[in-house]
């Protein structure tokens, strides 16, 4: 929101704030691609070390830690995290902080129960991603944890009656089709198999996961849309329901070996780079995913499968046949062609052929010119790929400086730090 501010300030100060504004679009869309990049370079990093990582604690041999353990010290320290970024914004007041807590946590107690259902479901999905990545290759864990997408599509059509398009109802058939070709090869023995692992658990596990992990999302959505509430406040309080929640599922499952052996037992420097991933690394994807489209988020995912596939094959001795090949191929296609934006080759069209008219700027003489548009949404064939924020702040600029300097069309992006 800071942006908006700053973006509004600067097209009030008249033209010279335009002729210095016309020269930050190279800067700003360098500095906007740099971003993505490094929003990429995370998205895949942590997508793919947090699988493999818990591969790699989960069957190293010795004493193995207790999962539900390392689920509830990810959302302490998750919640940790967030208090103490929630206490720097409030500039290292103890007392405005915990006014803001108080009045965001305690009075508005019903927003704060509302993320108790998704926190059940997360707290719930966490604990069913270890049972899942004990008893499955993390390749393998990795191609039909995309599931997921087809879960989230589902409950988004049912819950939010959202509508896809024929490509993404193919992408979806195709996504199955490539996990029912990667399992089928995983039934089919692709490999030696140690005796303490079963991949019909792990297959259920990872299915129930990518079911809450679907519901929660689409839910998360639906009971937050319109909410004030920041990044950090949200993680805070999901943190405090998920720490709850773990614990009473530690309890329930696990909770008579813990007290008899230790919270702590089995703990190693590879189970804490576990924690401290699930911890830090959904936090940093939060911060850098608003620099992520969907393409990018897409090509991400794929990205991460070959990363697992080929640390599969290093570390843990995975081996690749043509069937896991092809599956894997199938659901890193579908992945790129649900991710494809929509409606663009139709908005593209409208744009070439708005193009290929005549030149609004060579009126033919005797004829005036044509009227100015009073609306300020200005080319509406370009509008579709503006940031919103963009948009409403060429409105607010009408008339104070901006579109009488620069025309319309021609008007430079404004800087993209805060979108």
């Amino acid at each position: 929101m800071a942006a908006v501010g700053s973006g509004c300030s600067t097209a009030g100060t008249g033209p010279g704030a335009v002729s210095a504004g016309a020269l930050e679009p190279g800067t700003a869309s360098a500095a906007h691609r740099r971003l993505k990049y490094i929003s990429l370079a995370v998205l895949v990093v942590q997508n793919a070390s947090l699988i493999l990582s818990i591969r790699y604690a989960r069957t190293l041999p010795g004493d193995r830690f207790f999962a539900t353990t390392a689920v509830v010290m990810a959302e302490v320290l998750k919640g940790v995290t967030c208090l103490l970024l929630l206490f720097a914004q409030k500039r290292g007041n103890v007392k405005h902080l915990v006014l803001f807590l108080h009045e965001a946590v305690l009075v508005q107690y019903v927003d704060t129960l509302k993320l108790a259902v998704p926190s059940l479901i997360y707290t719930l999905q966490n604990n069913l991603q270890y049972v899942a990545i004990s008893n499955l290759p993390a390749a393998t864990f990795q191609v039909t944890y995309q599931l997921k997408i087809l879960t989230t599509a589902l409950f988004s059509v049912l819950m939010l009656n959202r509508s896809l398009s024929r490509l993404q109802w193919a992408s979806l058939l195709l996504l199955f089709t490539g996990v029912a070709i990667v399992q089928a090869q995983q039934a089919g023995g692709g490999g030696p198999r140690p005796l303490d692992q079963n991949p019909g658990a792990g297959l259920a596990a990872v299915v129930a996961s990518c079911l809450s992990s679907g519901f929660a999302g689409v839910y998360f959505e639906k009971i937050l849309k319109g909410s004030s509430g920041s990044v950090w406040l949200r993680n805070l309080q999901l943190g405090l329901f998920g720490t709850a929640l773990g614990l009473v599922g530690l309890w329930w499952a696990e909770g008579t070996a813990v007290a008899r052996r230790g919270f702590f037992f089995g703990y190693t420097p590879a189970v804490w780079g576990v924690v401290l991933n699930q911890a830090f690394g959904g936090l940093l994807v939060a911060v850098v995913v608003k620099y992520a489209d969907n393409i990018l988020k897409g090509f991400a995912t794929s990205l991460s499968i070959v990363l697992s596939t080929v640390a599969s094959i290093r570390l843990f001795g995975f081996h690749v046949d043509p069937l896991f090949a092809l599956g894997a191929g199938l659901v890193i296609g579908a992945v790129y062609l649900y991710s494809l934006p929509r409606g663009a080759a139709k908005a593209i069209a409208s744009a070439s052929a708005s193009a290929s008219g005549p030149c609004p700027h060579q009126q033919p003489p005797g004829q005036p010119p044509p009227p100015k548009l009073s609306s300020h949404r200005g080319d509406l064939s370009t509008e579709p790929f503006l940031p919103k924020s963009w948009r409403l702040l060429e409105g607010r600029g009408t008339g104070r400086g901006v579109t009488r300097t620069l025309p319309r069309r021609l008007s430079p992006p404004l800087p993209w730090r805060g979108f």
